[in-house]
């Protein structure tokens, strides 16, 4: 009975080594999580058998999030794991954030080239439902896109001189108007198209609008601001801004939306948003702390291309190792439910940084140090039990 106990007892503590040598061997893994070996007695009626290991658990507590090297690096901190796929379409799950581009563009992780999945963008935009499928990254240009609705804000002097309506307004004399802006539109070509926005100070509260196409004339399109004691306006106004065909462009049809108020601080009104772009060149992309993966383009536009996914379970210790820093789903852990960085239970994603191994290189020494002593104490078990045997077999 005492050789068997003492042989389950350096199996064990064999075992435990294992799990130790192998934490020791990834401290400096990326994304690599400790492993524990859990033990449980072993018996028979009322007779103690020894002992048993009865699994490896893995701790997944964050490691330290760490410089990356290079701009597709990713570290989660908090819950979650990357999902990715490889090519058959197979599903893993895994913490390592090291990724890189392949020939075609998509986001592979470095070890083992599995894609990248997240959120695909339609038109720039993550809409609800959005298909989860491979991070792309095109090298294609932007094509042109015709300004059609924009806006401006700012503010009129509401004790600006007063201009009479007789004179009439003209654009080329400064003096039958207070203010002019301009706003830069782009048309199906992608041609520059100046608005200019003349403001006259009519009545109190009152003013009169003039806009015009000032690169491809058409006719003014006139509007008029009324305020009221708050400074605001009583009802919206957008201008219908008509410009003619431009090197062989659609007419510019823009619609143009005037948030203004006029309180007693000075005339200012600026561009606030617009839409359309001119043509752009491929530049680069970055990955913000939103998971979001974002091209930029010459012409300073950025358009969304996807948005990485996180997945989380409701066991995770009941996910599968498939080696490479790569788990797979089971029946223990749960299907995996899918979200976003920093929303609901999801850890946060830092773009251009790394999660760290886990490992306590300390608390690893330590525990080789017991389960070597373990180790040593179940041999003297059995060298004893054999010294006990031989001195039977000697009795005369």
């Amino acid at each position: 009975m005492g050789f068997s106990q003492g042989l389950s007892g350096l199996s064990a503590a064999a075992k435990a080594l294992d799990v130790v040598g192998n934490n020791i061997a990834n401290s400096q893994t990326v994304g690599f999580k400790a492993g524990s070996i859990a033990f449980a007695d072993v018996f028979a009626g009322s007779m103690g058998l020894g002992v048993q290991a009865t699994g490896v658990g893995q701790d997944f507590t964050n490691g330290d999030i760490i410089g990356g090297n290079s701009n597709l690096d990713m570290g989660i901190n908090g819950r979650g794991f990357f999902r990715m796929e490889n090519a058959d379409g197979s599903v893993f799950y895994g913490r390592n954030g090291q990724f890189e581009e392949d020939e075609n563009g998509f986001i592979i992780n470095k070890t083992n080239n599995m894609f990248l999945t997240g959120y695909q963008a339609t038109d720039g935009v993550i809409n609800p439902g959005a298909q989860v499928g491979p991070i792309r990254i095109p090298k294609d240009d932007m094509p042109p896109a015709a300004s059609t609705k924009g806006a401006v804000t700012g503010n009129l002097k509401s004790d600006d001189k007063l201009i009479p309506s007789a004179p009439g307004f003209d654009a080329t004399n400064p003096d039958t108007y207070n203010y002019v802006s301009e706003v830069t539109a782009t048309d199906s070509l992608g041609n520059a198209h100046a608005i200019k926005v003349y403001y006259v100070h009519t009545k109190e509260g009152q003013w009169q609008v003039h806009a015009q196409d000032s690169t491809s004339p058409g006719k003014f399109t006139k509007a008029t601001l009324k305020f009221g004691p708050d400074g605001n306006l009583m009802t919206p106004v957008t201008l219908d801004i008509a410009g003619k065909k431009y090197n062989g462009s659609d007419p510019l049809a823009l619609k143009l939306d005037l948030n203004i108020t006029q309180f007693s601080s000075d005339t200012e009104v600026k561009l606030d948003t617009i839409d359309g772009q001119a043509p752009g060149k491929f530049s680069r992309f970055e990955i913000s702390d939103t998971g979001e993966v974002v091209a930029i383009y010459s012409n300073t536009k950025r358009q969304t291309l996807a948005q990485v996914v996180l997945a989380d379970f409701a066991n995770p210790g009941g996910l599968e190792q498939q080696g490479s820093n790569l788990w797979a789903e089971t029946v223990q852990s749960g299907q995996a439910f899918l979200g976003t960085s920093n929303t609901g239970s999801f850890g946060k994603i830092n773009g251009g940084m790394l999660e760290a191994s886990n490992v306590n290189l300390g608390d690893e020494m330590v525990n080789m140090i017991l389960y070597q002593r373990n180790y040593q104490s179940n041999s003297q078990t059995i060298k004893t039990q054999s010294e006990v045997l031989q001195t039977l077999v000697n009795l005369r």
